[in-house]
């Protein structure tokens, strides 16, 4: 069970750090681009992989182009901040995990 959760979680993490990549090349390109230039804003689509033992993971599936905008700068600092606050709480979980884990192990030494 610790495992699943420990794999869950730095899977959710990966997720995030994709989704904060995709919103970096995003504000790049417009900046790029120019106050005149386009850019279609790219958004991260993700997939939830499910195991035969019950456990659950998410992988970032590459970016699709939202049809008829332009990348915004207000849009994309949402975006970042969304993604940082999934991370944080996924790398909580994380810890959560591993505290499970190390007494589990303290434990089996008794």
């Amino acid at each position: 069970m610790t495992v699943d959760l420990l794999d869950a979680a730095a899977s959710g993490m990966d997720a995030q750090r994709a989704a904060l990549d995709v919103a970096a090349r995003n504000v790049a390109a417009a900046e790029a681009a120019g106050p005149n230039g386009a850019y279609p804003r790219l958004i991260p689509q993700f997939r939830l992989l499910s195991s035969d033992d019950g456990g659950a993971q998410v992988e970032f599936a590459g970016t699709s182009t939202e049809a008829g905008t332009n990348v915004d700068v207000l849009t994309e600092m949402i975006a970042v901040m969304n993604a940082s606050r999934a991370y944080e709480s996924d790398a909580s979980i994380f810890d959560v995990g591993k505290t499970m884990a190390e007494k589990t192990i303290d434990l089996e030494r008794l």
